[in-house]
């Protein structure tokens, strides 16, 4: 694979690709969706309401009624259909072209609050999300129905997680050509030990506790019986908790949606005959029925509601610096007064050092360097009341891990820990430390356990014509050496120190959730268990979304449940110069890589999978959630 490794070629990419993106018109070439995220967007206070062809209600031949008009009805637009990545977003390079969780579900917020918005249709297309971050939406939905607002979800072709945003609104609408995908649940995992025996590797891992396979995928080529017996039941919460959702939002029996459900794959017209739609109807039809419904002269669709209007006119004497301060976060936040709750965001997995963040402030990695400086930041904040831990995280390093916990432990105010999509073994780690922890009915948590170890190179070497010659001294001395499984002694060096480990990790869990070790250690094991068990079985305290942990962390606190507070995100995203040069690293390699996406999405999820195991397993002993677990 190719490097760059000169300062000045660095140098000229970045500049090339600042004078590109400077140049007139350097946006012509953006997708449909992308130009949609740029266009203007109205603040509530403007009437300056767009709307497409498409979108422009039917003639009707049908007389006015004799009720009085309303003379306009502005009805709130939001489109899901980017990954929604958890977040602190808000600054960085490229920040305020980036959609996020966190800014998505303030948008549903304020429109809630917003007197001037009526109602909110809700287009859905296929967002990439996880069972947690689907709960997050479902309860800003509800948030603004709580309002006396309705909400009119839009679908094409509904994936399950579309559908259970959908079923969370008023109204389920799709066009007669419409799909409804809902094949229930399936959780997979993928097996490398066939691939390694034909390349001559030997995966040498040892596991703490049954139930922890992080380390199957490259010595197994299937579940092992404990693994495949701790998922299933993992399985089994979640198909209930969608079978439930959809028979208690739909005007349908739970057995009807199990029929439903073991149907899978169902046109518009069958969905709607089975209950799980309410209406078939193309855009223009839909919102020519609610000018009717809302008995209004004038329906007003406000596109993209609540998302921030960036400037992305670069022409002119100014472009320049317009697209650097664009670039380098915008005109930032200012200083302001009065309490505030902090939101840590600790996402990826756990290793030590600082997070890996990409041009665009998605994170690949969290790294305890940059979250512990995070939790000081907020503990030494004087208007900071308390502060929750927004935890998205298979786990990670065992160093790490400590690391962050540690640093909970040291902080004197209110910590709360909120669980997204998955916090587990390392994720678990470092929430077990909080006040009050706080998961999605969904959230994969749990998988309290060790595993360590290595792969074993020599038979690849031989293959290809390597050969190895070592001295050494020391009994243990080839502990880490990549040509050879562990000798005897060296798998009892690296079992003592797993075990410490692993005795280190349920000690703390046990004192942290306040239960005897013998009762801790009977869940751990490496168990996985979803939030709603986790709750059952005492592992957290209660179920709810980041905004029900902001109200607890508040309540923690002492503040009134009716005061606002302000919302302090961390940790601060990189500045352009750091994302593009590495700060202040006096060496950094730039890869060349191809997007494997483009050719096959599973292989990208595979290249994925192997980068992160690769910055894990430099550490001998890691906190690793039984394999990357894809629910579908």
């Amino acid at each position: 694979m190719k490097r760059l490794d000169f300062p000045m070629a660095r140098f000229l990419i970045a500049t090339a690709v600042v004078l590109a993106l400077a140049a007139p018109n350097c946006w012509a070439d953006t997708t449909t969706a992308e130009k949609a995220a740029t266009k203007s967007q109205e603040d509530p206070s403007e009437e300056k309401a767009k709307s497409s062809d498409d979108d422009k209600p039917a003639k009707s031949t049908k007389k006015e009624s004799a009720k009085k008009k309303s003379p306009k009805v502005r009805l709130a637009q939001i489109v899901l259909a980017s990954d929604l990545r958890e977040s602190p977003g808000g600054s960085g390079p490229f920040g305020e072209l980036q959609a996020d969780l966190r800014t998505t579900i303030r948008r549903f917020d304020r429109a809630a609050n917003d007197s001037s918005i009526d109602g909110m249709v809700l287009r859905i297309q296929n967002p990439a999300l996880g069972r947690g971050r689907v709960n997050e939406i479902r309860e800003a939905i509800k948030r603004f129905r709580d309002a006396d607002k309705k909400v009119y979800a839009e679908l094409e072709m509904a994936m399950p997680s579309d559908y259970l945003i959908a079923t969370a609104c008023d109204e389920i609408v799709m066009p007669e050509s419409g799909m409804l995908l809902l094949p229930g649940v399936s959780v997979e995992g993928m097996f490398f030990k066939g691939l390694l025996d034909k390349l001559g590797v030997q995966a040498d891992f040892i596991h703490m506790g049954e139930a922890k396979g992080a380390a199957e995928p490259f010595t197994r080529k299937g579940f092992s019986d404990s693994v495949r017996a701790n998922l299933s039941a993992l399985t089994d919460d979640l198909y209930d908790h969608m079978v439930e959702t959809v028979a208690f939002d739909r005007p349908i029996t739970k057995q009807q949606a199990i029929e439903a459900i073991d149907q899978g794959l169902l046109t518009a017209q069958r969905a709607k005959e089975l209950g799980l739609v309410d209406r078939l109807a193309y855009p223009p039809e839909l919102r020519h029925s609610l000018t009717e419904a809302y008995n209004t002269e004038k329906l007003v669709y406000v596109q993209n509601y609540g998302k921030k209007k960036v400037d992305t006119d670069f022409s002119g004497p100014t472009g320049f610096l317009k697209l650097l301060k664009l670039m380098s976060g915008g005109s930032g936040s200012s200083r302001s007064s009065g309490k505030k709750v902090a939101v840590v965001y600790a996402v990826g997995a756990i290793t030590t050092g600082k997070s890996e963040t990409d041009i665009f402030g998605n994170t690949s990695s969290m790294g305890s360097t940059t979250i512990v400086k995070a939790l000081r930041e907020a503990a030494s904040d004087e208007d900071v009341a308390a502060i929750v831990l927004r935890i998205n995280s298979p786990g990670g390093s065992a160093i790490a891990s400590d690391l962050i916990w540690n640093q909970i432990q040291a902080i004197k105010k209110p910590v709360v820990a909120s669980m997204g999509d998955v916090a587990a073994s390392g994720g678990y780690y470092i929430a077990m430390g909080c006040d009050s922890i706080l998961a999605e009915p969904s959230t994969i948590t749990g998988s309290i356990g060790v595993v360590g170890g290595k792969m074993a190179l020599s038979g690849l070497y031989e293959k290809v014509g390597i050969s190895m010659d070592t001295i050494s001294r020391g009994k243990n001395s080839s502990l880490f050496s990549s040509t050879s499984k562990f000798s005897s002694s060296e798998r009892k060096a690296i079992r003592s120190m797993m075990e410490d480990t692993y005795e280190q990790f349920t000690s703390k869990a046990a004192a942290g959730r306040d239960m005897p070790l013998d009762q801790l250690k009977k869940l751990a094991g490496g168990r996985v268990y979803s939030g709603e068990r986790a709750k059952a079985i005492g592992l957290i305290d209660d179920l709810g979304t980041l905004h029900d942990a902001v109200a607890v962390a508040k309540d923690l606190a002492g503040i009134d449940a009716d005061k606002d507070v302000k919302i302090k995100t961390l940790p601060k995203a990189p500045d352009l110069m750091e994302s593009l040069f590495g700060g202040n690293d006096a060496e950094k390699e730039v890869e060349i890589k191809i997007d494997l996406g483009q050719f096959s999405p599973e292989m990208e999820a595979i290249a994925r999978r192997a980068g992160v195991l690769r910055r894990v397993f430099r550490e001998p002993v890691v906190l690793m959630m039984p394999f990357d677990l894809e629910v579908k």
